[in-house]
């Protein structure tokens, strides 16, 4: 917790939001948004690393801020941004993505003990679009919030 006089305290996590072209964040007067909340965590789990690396056990392409953290827990691999930026946008792809997108999240929630369930629909909305809907069930707590994202794989 950061504290910057006049009683503006920073608690939590940056608060980073989807954009057009990735995540951003909002700073006010010289002071990141935060959040208490899972939405910063899971659009890591989501997007986090590199874009090329397919999440899965060849290591080559991981991001490199990975090779020095030796806890698997903390590296950011992605499955979901891997897909949509490398398979065309069609309904039976969408079972591909959404069954990454758990496999993601499941990782970074359920398997570290944070969270007790996480439940994933994912739909296209448009054209070359991804709707993912998220529910996080943690100590008894239900969190639920939206990423869209583009599907920019060419076909």
């Amino acid at each position: 917790m950061a504290d910057y006089g006049d009683n503006k305290r920073q608690e939590g996590d940056v608060f980073l939001y989807q954009t057009v072209d990735g995540g951003d964040i909002n700073v006010t007067s010289g002071i990141a948004q935060m959040t208490v909340g899972f939405e910063t965590m899971a659009y890591l789990s989501l997007f986090g690393g590199n874009a090329d690396d397919p999440g899965l056990d060849d290591t080559r392409l991981q991001w490199w801020g990975n090779f020095d953290e030796t806890d698997a827990a903390f590296q950011y691999r992605s499955q979901t941004q891997y897909l949509l930026r490398s398979i065309p946008a069609t309904s039976a792809n969408l079972i591909r993505v959404q069954d990454a997108v758990t496999a993601d999240l499941s990782r970074d929630f359920i398997a570290t003990g944070i969270a007790g369930a996480v439940n994933v629909e994912v739909s296209i909305p448009r054209l070359n679009a991804v709707q993912i809907d998220i529910r996080i069930e943690a100590d008894g707590e239900i969190s639920e919030f939206t990423f869209f994202e583009n599907w920019r794989a060419a076909i």
